[in-house]
């Protein structure tokens, strides 16, 4: 038998495990009816994630509810992305679990649905063909890291990859009325405006000292004007994902058939962010608009905006 963990090891996780609410916010009613509807519609239903299989469940109990494991068909953890996706099968096994404690011998493939350790991406994908009956089944698949998550689920899986952005409400994308909703019920008055209290931002406020995280501005040569480019992050971000939103929340209301703008090379960057992108990446493309506008020559018609690095 191989230990899965490391018992109350640090100083963060006892942390957590003594006191959950403190660090954690359980989702909207929205989200786990929108994670019953697909299943209830036919769609098998993944949770991946790199943490151990105690931790996981600490977590989903507080987030969803103590019935969370209904809400999926496949449970994996200790998946140690990004090597899930870019290991072959006898690199990283599968493993079951017993008491969160992993078997010491790995699986030769997967025959059903349950709660698995570690693994890899074609072992999870053979299964995922014999479950929906389809010889390339269509994965769409929700993460906020591209390290772990994007680049390598869109670069060895060829999955469809939602990345949650939350620097995206720091730059006027609103947050869901979900969320605002969930935040009044499960935050009491008295914690109101604790970032402010303290003299610090929310998270996804724009940095003072970097600025945005999707644009950046810069002069060149020491001249006066100003020019902007999309950041390394911005251009991973239209890189690796097929689409970006702010938090799961803004997309959990709406029918499960709802088509999305996607990420192009032959669309402007702006298009792909939902519900809207962020305020640096529109008044970029206005500017560069405008530039386009003035270096057109009479007859030969608008020039391009499509994103740039």
């Amino acid at each position: 038998m191989l230990p899965s963990k490391l018992e109350d090891a640090g100083t963060y996780f006892p942390s957590v495990k003594r006191d959950p609410g403190r660090y954690l916010q359980p989702c909207s009613d929205s989200v786990k009816t929108w994670l019953r509807s697909m299943k209830s519609a036919g769609k098998v239903v993944l949770l991946i994630t790199s943490s151990h299989s105690d931790y996981c469940r600490l977590i989903c109990e507080h987030i969803l509810g103590k019935d969370f494991e209904e809400l999926f068909d496949v449970i994996i953890t200790n998946a140690l992305k990004p090597g899930f996706f870019s290991l072959v099968p006898e690199q990283r096994p599968f493993r079951t679990l017993v008491n969160d404690v992993e078997e010491s011998e790995g699986l030769p493939s997967l025959d059903k649905p349950g709660w698995y350790s570690q693994g890899n991406w074609p072992h999870l994908h053979e299964l995922l063909k014999t479950m929906t009956g389809k010889p390339e089944p269509k994965v769409v698949y929700f993460g906020d890291s591209m390290r772990s998550d994007m680049f390598p689920a869109s670069s060895f899986g060829k999955w469809e990859t939602v990345m949650i952005v939350e620097e995206m409400e720091g730059e006027g994308v609103p947050k869901s009325d979900a969320a605002k909703c969930n935040e009044a019920q499960v935050e009491p008055m008295e914690k109101k405006g604790k970032f402010e209290a303290q003299g610090m931002k929310a998270p996804s406020d724009v940095s003072q000292q970097w600025g945005s995280y999707f644009v950046d501005s810069h002069r060149s040569g020491g001249g006066d004007e100003e020019s902007q480019k999309l950041t390394w992050c911005c251009h991973c971000i239209h890189t690796y994902s097929t689409m970006a939103i702010p938090s799961v929340e803004h997309i959990a209301d709406l029918p499960l058939d709802y088509k999305f703008p996607r990420f192009s090379p032959d669309k402007p960057c702006t298009t792909g962010y939902y519900p809207r992108p962020p305020d640096s990446l529109l008044k970029r493309t206005s500017a560069v608009f405008r530039a386009d506008m003035v270096a057109v020559r009479p007859g030969s018609g608008f020039l391009s905006t499509a994103c740039d690095s």
